[in-house]
């Protein structure tokens, strides 16, 4: 018997959107959607037509609402402890060489969260609803709840997220920094994919080379950074890309990047 998609991917104009497709249970995250998703990500590393990521869940009513808690009746630490090694879904979303946006159309909660906060940009529907709840089931956040999200609202206000449980609407998750922008639900799909667009008609040269800039300012202080990203700019003017940026520029008309 053929294995169910829950993760179904498509790719149109350089932009692949990859949804979680379990509807039924608000895309909850079970062994099979890991195993999917990054099984997914990890083809897309290796298309070079693509140029952007888009993750969204299917439906009306849910990004990932979490971890399908079904399956943690009776798993032990230890069963627990693989799984999460086994499945790096927030990995690889986080070190995707490549943008990556969450389209978050509804519940974002617990791994759901985690997988919207691994992700480069957060665009949500005002519908949306946002949170960390795993202290209300006497356990805490295992993707980088409590290490990702006070990195984007600070630490009180992840803390008070954290200790609470509780969930916050688009709005709030706006104004405190956990997502970068809101639109109406019927515009959700089409700000993405004018976005996606946007991004995906850069040099893929210099989208690759921001986004090992962007993640290494998470992990390292200012002056590494700095010499890092003074190492990548002189890195780029070694690529066709900038060549014709710079030479689209003088001539006043739009670049073509080739990603070479």
């Amino acid at each position: 018997m053929a294995e169910e998609r829950v993760v179904l991917t498509t790719v149109d104009g350089g932009v692949a959107t990859v949804t979680i497709n379990r509807p039924d249970k608000l895309n909850a995250l079970n062994a099979a959607v890991r195993t999917q998703f990054v099984a997914a990500l990890n083809a897309l590393r290796e298309d070079p037509d693509v140029r952007v990521v888009v993750v969204t869940g299917a439906g009306e009513k849910a990004f990932v609402a979490g971890a399908d808690i079904a399956e943690f009746e009776g798993r032990t630490a230890v069963d627990q402890f693989r799984v999460m090694k086994a499945y790096g879904v927030f990995e690889a979303a986080a070190s995707f060489p490549r943008p990556i946006i969450a389209a978050i159309n509804g519940f974002c909660l617990g791994g759901g969260c985690e997988l919207a906060m691994a992700c480069d940009i957060r665009i949500a529907s005002e519908k949306a609803k946002l949170g960390q709840p795993e202290v209300k089931l006497g356990i805490l956040p295992g993707g980088g709840g409590t290490q990702r999200l006070p990195r984007l609202v600070g630490f009180g206000t992840a803390a008070k997220l954290l200790f609470t449980g509780d969930m916050v609407d688009a709005r709030e998750a706006l104004r405190i920094g956990l997502v970068d922008e809101v639109v109406a639900p019927e515009a959700l799909a089409d700000r993405v994919r004018e976005l996606a667009g946007a991004i995906a008609a850069m040099s893929p040269v210099a989208l690759q080379l921001i986004k090992e800039a962007l993640m290494a300012s998470q992990r390292m202080p200012l002056d590494e950074g700095m010499r890092l990203e003074t190492t990548l700019f002189g890195l780029a003017f070694a690529s066709d890309d900038k060549e014709e940026g710079v030479k689209a520029f003088l001539e006043k008309r739009p670049a073509k990047f080739t990603g070479r």
